[in-house]
């Protein structure tokens, strides 16, 4: 038995394919110095009882390209290290069996086109040629993805291991992890059964253990496990070994080619969860009993597809438990409650398709502190307060199961665990109509219906207009002609205070905050490449304090941005106080009037001008007053106690009640911003983006001798130049409806796609934002010099291109 050593640069805590894989990347950074410590064996958790189904295409670029980055791992893996893989690039088919689901094939077809991949639309006869034994009845379409295929889970991991030892990382199997030694907030060691390991990077990738063991130490990890079926046929006649893997959505079911037979499971819309009180001592190499009741429906739905499963020999019902989210996607990156513990599970079955570029991806952003590219849909500090309740993230996550394979509505909101983390205003809120989102546990008022004139408060989903298309339109207009009141309750909200907040603050933001007490300072935060990390407003209330605003589902990571980035030594102390306060935007032309009739306090546009904050009176309340849009209109964020929300709230519709205050939901933001031109964080902008590309360079205080976190990234764009610039397209027929992602074509050739896209009310467009792309540069005369067409669910339809806000009120002489 080898000694155990007593140190190492990091530890890697489980033996699956991303353990692996982690290692494996890790160690060719340069890492050798690298431990992986697996408790049982290799692959016993889960990876070895995986279905091993590879494909690309999701709705995030970057999430594509790193399994994309897995196809390629897996390529090449089997020569690099002598072990096969049970790697085939036999593609990958997906069935459309009505008109919805087939737009939904066509939108997937373009998005993978805007993402590089050749996605193919195929007829059902077609794809009875690629897929011989399947009956086509019901078949409308199909989409082929050629360079999709299928892997050997446990194989693939050997073959990762391999090439980890090679590298010079060193493997332990049957060697527990028991704890963590943590001084003051630091790794020290890690204390297994065979001993201390002093070493100070933590790499947990132990599947759906994750959460307990990780929980022990303060960190969250939002997963639960759930039991997953599939079957193993005995061999059936026709079907070939380079037959495609198969996804059948509308029977939620999937396929692929095992020795001569088919693998079949499916995503059952009545999950069942596992280990709900603990996952049982030494579980390992262990299957659960197959339950065939459960599986009967899905079996049900299979025959019609695949008659030949009625009579094929059944080796094997499998039935594993594997780790899900409660969003559907996997979990990676740095914890941000203890420096260094660094998370990849919760893979949600596609474990083996993200693996190679899941470990890649971490292994990056161990070695660097970043990761490769953006990964916000992926990343840890997506999370926030409800996803420390285990059964408010089983009651979600069961949910997320069940839709694995409906339909992907736009705007889709989920149902379950619901109402959590409500505004003072809900109840009233919804009595006068609103039908509310969610996020991060915040309910959130979407729209309003007109409930006199019987209109229901519930979603409609579709791929056109939705059932909410006429509601915006009234709010849209308010806001433009009159004035309407946004509960945006859920913004998070921090405090930063102490001698040194000022001069931690304008090291860490790119705008300049030295402004004086009373300034409103719109900012960006960047990394080192000049990547936009936060996005977010803050005004200076004190000499050295200041309140800073950002986005509801980012309250996680901007708090451990700006925390992790306050610079050694300075004193400062950063406070989420998101829950003290209750916001209501007073928006449109009326709003000075409105808010006039309710305050003593001077907020004429000489006393109080735009982008400035002050404290002022309303209903015997201290309201701090932010003159700020996000809509493009006059209009202040009111921040105040949350237990004064209601009277103020009463205070401004009594009087704004003549002046056309209405009610308005955040739908209604999104489409007043797209008219504006205002970024949104999260799409349009985000790490992978800089201020320059993105256009808003105005914002960095590049003319003062500040010195700022990402200001020799900025200078050299401005000095070189840049590759990308984000533009703004608008097309002209109604019934073109953009939703991002759709692709961008100059001169007929492909340059980007959309980051996010939606329907401007006063302008009667669909609107969209997208960086154009080019190697050799892009300016603002590249930009305007070509013809453009935007591909739409694979039409290609002619656009306008704009580098200026659609909307003005200023061009309109609305507003002083």
């Amino acid at each position: 038995m080898r000694e155990l050593p007593s140190t190492a640069k990091a530890v890697i805590i489980g033996g699956g394919i991303i353990g692996c894989s982690t290692a494996y990347h890790l160690a060719r950074l340069g890492w050798n110095d690298t431990l992986l410590l697996e408790r049982k064996k290799l692959t016993s958790g889960t990876t070895f009882h995986a279905a091993g189904l590879v494909g690309q295409l999701r709705s995030s670029a970057n999430i594509t390209q790193l399994l994309g980055y897995s196809v390629d791992l897996y390529k090449r893996l089997e020569s690099e290290t002598g072990l096969g893989t049970g790697w085939k690039m036999n593609g990958g088919l997906r069935l459309a069996c009505n008109e919805e689901r087939w737009t939904e094939v066509k939108r997937q077809a373009t998005t993978a086109h805007s993402f590089g991949l050749d996605m193919q639309l195929l007829s059902p006869e077609e794809a009875r040629e690629l897929w011989p034994i399947m009956n086509i009845d019901d078949v409308v379409g199909a989409a082929f993805l050629p360079t999709d295929g299928q892997a050997n889970p446990s194989d693939i991991t050997q073959a990762l291991a391999k090439g980890a030892r090679m590298a010079g990382a060193r493997i332990f199997e049957d060697c527990g992890v028991l704890d963590l030694e943590i001084v003051e907030g630091k790794i020290k060691a890690v204390i297994t059964d065979q001993g201390r390991i002093e070493c100070e990077t933590v790499i947990c990738c132990a599947g759906q253990w994750s959460r307990q063991f990780a929980g022990r130490f303060g960190v969250n990890v939002p997963l639960v496990s759930m039991q997953h079926q599939y079957l193993i046929t005995e061999p059936i006649e026709g079907v070939a070994k380079d037959l495609p893997t198969l996804r059948d959505p509308d029977r939620l079911t999937y396929y692929k080619e095992e020795v001569g037979g088919l693998v079949m499971g499916g995503y059952e819309p009545n999950p069942l969860p596992w280990a709900v009180d603990g996952i049982p001592e030494g579980f390992h190499y262990t299957l659960l009993d197959s339950n065939f009741d459960h599986f009967e429906d899905i079996m049900e739905l299979s025959l019609g597809r695949v008659p030949a499963l009625e009579n094929a020999g059944i080796k094997e019902l499998v039935n594993g438990p594997e780790s899900f989210t409660p969003d559907g996607n996997f979990i990676l990156g740095e914890a941000p409650e203890l420096a260094n513990f660094f998370v990849a599970a919760g893979f949600n079955a596609f474990g083996i398709a993200a693996g190679g570029g899941a470990g890649m991806a971490l292994a990056e952003w161990v070695h660097k502190g970043e990761p490769p590219y953006d990964l916000w849909s992926v990343d840890i500090r997506r999370f926030g307060r409800p996803h420390f309740d285990t059964d408010w993230v089983r009651t979600r996550t069961m949910e997320a199961y069940g839709k694995h394979y409906t339909m992907a509505w736009p705007h889709e909101e989920h149902d379950s665990a619901r109402p959590c983390r409500k505004s003072p205003l809900y109840d009233l809120l919804s009595s006068q109509g609103a039908c509310f989102g969610e996020k991060l546990g915040w309910e959130r008022p979407n729209w309003y219906a007109d409930l006199g004139a019987g209109e229901v408060a519930r979603d409609e989903y579709s791929f056109g207009h939705q059932n909410w298309f006429e509601a915006v339109a009234r709010e849209h207009e308010a806001v433009r002609e009159k004035a309407v009141l946004f509960d945006q309750t859920s913004f998070a909200k921090f405090s930063l205070k102490g001698p040194d907040a000022l001069a931690a603050l304008n090291w860490i933001a790119a705008n300049d905050v030295s402004k004086p007490v009373g300034s409103l300072i719109y900012t960006q935060m960047l990394d080192d490449n000049g990547g936009i990390q936060c996005d977010l407003t803050i005004a200076r209330i004190a000499e050295q304090e200041f309140y800073i605003v950002t986005g509801t589902g980012f309250a996680t990571h901007d708090f451990d941005w700006i925390e992790k980035n306050i610079p050694a030594g300075m004193n400062a102390q950063l406070f989420d106080i998101t829950s003290s306060n209750a916001v209501l935007s007073l928006m449109g032309p009326n709003a000075r009037k409105i808010l006039q009739q309710v305050t003593r306090d001077d907020i004429s546009g000489d006393g109080f001008g735009f982008g400035t904050a002050k404290t002022i009176g309303i209903d015997g309340c201290p309201v701090l007053a932010l003159r700020i849009t996000y809509v493009g209109e006059l209009g202040w964020e009111l921040h105040l106690p949350v237990e004064y929300a209601t009277s103020v709230y009463a205070a401004l519709m009594a009087v704004g009640k003549n002046l056309g205050l209405i009610n308005a939901g955040y739908r209604t933001i999104e489409s007043c911003r797209l008219e504006k031109g205002y970024r949104a964080w999260g799409s349009d902008i985000g790490p992978d983006h800089t201020p320059v590309e993105s256009g808003l360079g105005w914002a960095v205080k590049m003319k003062t001798n500040i010195p700022f976190r990402g200001r020799e990234a900025v200078a050299r764009q401005q000095r070189d130049g840049v590759n990308k610039m984000l533009a703004c397209f608008s097309v002209d027929d109604p019934d073109i409806v953009l939703q991002g992602r759709e692709t961008i074509y100059r001169n007929g050739e492909r340059v980007g796609w959309l980051t996010s896209g939606g329907y401007g009310h006063t302008l009667k467009q669909s609107i969209g934002y997208g960086y154009i792309r080019n190697p050799d540069g892009v300016d603002q005369d590249y930009v305007c010099a070509g013809t453009y067409q935007l591909e739409v669910a694979t039409l290609r339809v002619p656009c306008q291109v704009h580098l200026k806000p659609l909307y003005d009120p200023k061009m309109l002489k609305v507003r002083s």
